[in-house]
């Protein structure tokens, strides 16, 4: 179970175009929340909703260096969901190999 929570609050952080822009961002490097907000047209107070999803998800982690917020990507939030890709892929490729020698059975 606590697999498919990780995973659902993962798929659901990175389901949004903005939290997704906002992982792009940081797999250059950590940055603060307001040079993480520029490119939005949005408020700083969006922004952090934003950055409070992702963090729940456990795909990224701020923390207060002196007066500054800054935000991290954290790799090992993807693991979940990079493992459950994996199984569905392997999945797909098994049921196409299998397709592709029942065709050539048939030809």
């Amino acid at each position: 179970m606590l697999y498919n929570a990780r995973l659902d609050r993962a798929l659901h952080a990175l389901a949004e175009p903005t939290r997704r822009a906002m992982v792009e961002r940081l797999c250059c490097g950590s940055t603060s929340v307001s040079e993480l907000a520029r490119p939005f047209d949005m408020t700083l107070a969006a922004v952090v909703q934003h950055l409070q999803v992702l963090e729940r998800s456990g795909l990224v982690r701020t923390e207060k260096v002196g007066r500054t917020r800054m935000c991290h990507l954290k790799a090992a939030g993807l693991t979940a969901l990079e493992q459950w890709l994996a199984a569905r892929r392997r999945l797909w490729e098994r049921r196409l190999d299998r397709l592709g020698d029942y065709l050539e059975e048939k030809s």
